[in-house]
């Protein structure tokens, strides 16, 4: 049976599965999130678990909430070792989640076609990240690795009406475990291959009867997939340091506060691409191992490969009354990246990039909920003042080798006064409508230089270079603008029967205009009007209908949705290479970015869970999605025939099965879980115009997992399995083909079979 008529076999066996388990078409996002734990494994099974979520900030019944969100509680994600966000792209409909090229904790995240993936300057995320209520504005140091989590939510669509923040696509929650009454402490420790050894400790106390406090310190610590053939050093390896730190207090009842940080230390080596190409000048040859590497360059700035980033936070939150809550957030944080990037792989200094990225923001957001017994809803104001900095050499080496000096520093100032409340029309029937204004300021300064030579800059080390040419000189006077939104939402939803509920919702978001940091004024010869002009905001509109039901008395649930969107100026961010003095060869590059005019989206979401006995557990997911550009606009001419939506495979499904045993070991009573789960991604592409060497086919992975827990909970022990069939897939690229003498193509992988054993114990 060839490839493409076993993925077919595979989407149709795994479609009748749902339908079968859920005996319906229907569902939204669903999954074991915070739940009202029984006492014992034997309540389990005998009583239906109640999902609560808050993404409408306030706690709901995920079956009752008219918002298609997918919810991860700690336990579920401690039962299958999901080590970070990105393990969960797998179950998650119409999302891609992934580390960006060349990094280990940037993070590139895209729902529903809606994303972005470049983490430079200037750039705002299309995927908002929140860690309890705070949005994290950068992408470096985004893919964390999850600990210390009460559950994970992820949001698919515009949300603006009740978040601090506007996010365009959607939003990943991130939700901390309250402090116990309690001393509380937890151990969780993993080893595995490659080296893994990883270790988590989590302690929490009362001092007072009005004051907790808790710890938590984790150390993640795996060798490369691969080596650096030349140095000696790993690839795709992992080092990374955390700790968490917080305080509660409760002076009285209708008053909580707590204070918490947070900080972590990327220390891995620098991860390098594959070439999928041989060497244009050496005839070099492509390498055997995808994971390995022939990179030379190790520093940026004289420092080791590091990503370290702090934040700190305070929450106030008093109850006025029984129906009014006041709240307030505020929030700074700092991260500082130094990334050496070599694009060719190779020996030779022929495209490389030694970068030093620098952000730090401060955000105040203040909430105001009611809760009454036929309107609920909330309304807020927010602010965030925002810098994001970065500079880097690009070492072209050509007939003219060049060090190519960038350096863009943006500021973002941004507020926005937000509402969104719902009303019960009747006992089955109840609408909300929420608006949203913006307003969205940001300056930029952006300096590009050319210095002869490939030994840099005099601002990345090289103080004798000379000076060529300066392309790019504007500062934050030359490059301001504000750009100013109104985003409403309105909902209806009918509560069909105690089993089934209806929803229809209509949203529209927002993500304002920048500057591209990269710009390269003199190359590309642009207009300083154009230049000071920058790119404009995108906009989305977006309508939802879904079902979400329940049967048998919750042994099966289903959430289903139907989404389109029209999708406007569409930001599309990226470097191109380019001809400067016309004599038909590319010898420089340039940051070119567009808005890309019109696109569609529409697309069907199904999740569903099924207890077929109370030992006996189905789960599974479908999605498909039909992005289109229909209108891109390059020089004057319409391409979007040509363009394609790049992180945003068209069909994506899981199935996901459990077992459960009683069984006894080392003098407890337990159960033995044994977890299976197999996924499927469609065809992607990595950039807006396909390429057959970058672009990854549709593929599957399996994982599985044997955990054994004790009825008490206080023990598990876990052996899991990553990617059983050791598929190789690509998950990011960098296309520079007539660059340098070599020419780069690379392609980054996801990772191979792994096998890890962990062991959680609670004092």
């Amino acid at each position: 049976m060839n490839q493409s008529k076993r993925r077919q076999k595979f989407l149709r066996r795994s479609a009748a599965a749902l339908l079968v388990a859920s005996g319906t078409v229907a569902g939204s996002g669903m999954s074991q999130a915070q739940t009202t734990a029984p006492a014992t494994n034997e309540a389990a099974n005998a009583e239906p678990t109640t999902v609560v979520v808050t993404a409408r900030r306030r706690e709901e019944s995920l079956q009752d909430v008219p918002v298609s969100v997918t919810a991860y509680s700690a336990e579920q994600l401690s039962k299958t070792a999901v080590p970070d966000i990105i393990g969960l792209v797998q179950s998650l409909p119409n999302t891609t989640m992934k580390a960006s090229r060349a990094t280990n904790s940037t993070l590139t995240a895209f729902i529903r076609g809606v994303g972005q993936q470049d983490p430079l300057a200037g750039f705002e995320a299309g995927v908002g990240i929140y860690l309890d209520d705070v949005y994290i504005a950068r992408p470096q140091g985004a893919v964390a690795d999850i600990y210390d989590v009460e559950r994970i939510e992820v949001l698919r669509g515009p949300q603006g009406t009740l978040y601090g923040r506007n996010t365009i696509g959607g939003a990943v929650k991130y939700v901390t475990r309250k402090l116990r009454p309690e001393t509380d402490v937890r151990l969780k420790a993993t080893v595995g291959t490659y080296g893994q050894t990883d270790a988590v400790l989590t302690a929490s106390t009362p001092v007072s009867d009005t004051v907790r406090v808790g710890a938590s310190l984790a150390k993640f610590k795996r060798n490369g997939y691969g080596k650096n053939l030349l140095t000696g050093a790993e690839n795709y390896d992992k080092d990374v340091a955390a700790a968490r730190l917080s305080a509660e207090f409760t002076p009285t009842s209708s008053l909580f506060i707590r204070l918490s940080a947070d900080t972590s230390q990327d220390d891995s080596s620098p991860k390098n691409g594959h070439r999928l190409t041989v060497g244009n000048a050496s005839k070099a040859p492509v390498l055997d191992n995808v994971f390995d590497t022939r990179a030379n360059l190790t520093t940026a700035l004289g420092h080791l490969q590091q990503v370290k980033q702090t934040g700190a936070s305070a929450l106030v939150e008093w109850q006025i009354n029984n129906e009014l809550t006041l709240k307030s957030i505020t929030a700074s944080r700092r991260d500082t990246s130094y990334a050496p990037i070599d694009f060719d792989s190779l020996p030779t200094v022929d495209l490389e990039a030694p970068a030093v990225y620098k952000n730090r923001q401060f955000s105040q957001e203040l909430q105001l909920s009611y809760s009454g017994k036929t309107i609920q809803g909330v309304a807020g104001v927010y602010y965030i003042d925002a810098n994001a900095y970065n500079k880097f050499d690009t070492l072209l080496n050509g007939a003219l080798p060049l060090s190519v000096y960038t350096m863009g520093d943006v500021d973002t100032k941004a507020w926005a006064v937000f509402a969104d409340g719902s009303m019960s029309l009747t006992d089955t029937v109840s609408v909300s409508a929420g608006g949203r204004y913006t307003s969205d300021t940001r300056q930029a300064a952006v300096l590009r230089q050319l210095y002869l030579g490939t030994k840099g800059s005099p601002e990345l080390g090289n103080p004798g270079a000379v000076l060529f040419r300066t392309d790019t000189n504007l500062s934050k006077a030359d490059l301001d603008r504000t750009d100013t939104k109104f985003t409403p939402r309105l909902s209806l939803n009918w509560k069909a029967n105690a089993d089934n509920n209806v929803y229809a919702s209509w949203s529209q978001g927002f993500k304002g205009g920048g500057f591209d940091p990269r710009m390269n004024v003199v190359g590309t010869k642009i207009s300083l009007a154009k230049a000071k002009s920058g790119y404009e905001p995108e906009e989305i509109e977006t309508v939802e209908l879904g079902l979400k039901s329940q049967f048998d008395k919750g042994r099966i649930m289903t959430n289903a949705a139907l989404f389109f969107s029209n999708y406007k100026n569409v930001q599309i961010p990226g470097s191109v290479a380019v001809d400067t003095d016309g004599d038909g060869k590319d010898d420089n590059f340039a940051g070119v970015t567009t808005n890309a005019g019109k696109a569609r989206i529409r697309g069907f979401e199904l999740e569903a869970t099924a207890r077929i006995t109370d030992a006996f557990r189905l789960s599974g997911m479908f999605s498909y999605i039909d992005a289109k550009y229909t209108q891109f606009i390059v020089a004057g001419v319409d391409v979007a025939s040509q363009k394609v939506f790049q992180n945003t495979p068209k069909q994506s499904a899981n199935l996901t099965a459990s077992y459960d045993w009683p069984l006894s070991m080392i003098g407890k009573n337990g159960t033995l879980s044994l977890i299976s789960s197999y996924s499927y991604r469609g065809a992607t592409n990595q950039f807006e115009t396909p390429n057959a060497l970058l672009d990854q086919d549709a593929y599957s992975l399996w994982d599985a997992s044997l955990v054994w827990t004790s009825t008490d909970k206080r023990l598990r022990a876990g052996l899991h399995s990553k990617n059983l069939s050791n598929t190789r897939y690509k998950v990011a690229g960098y296309l520079f083909p007539t660059l340098g003498l070599e020419g780069s193509t690379t392609a980054f992988y996801g990772n191979p079979r792994t096998v890890s054993a962990t062991v959680e114990y609670r004092f």
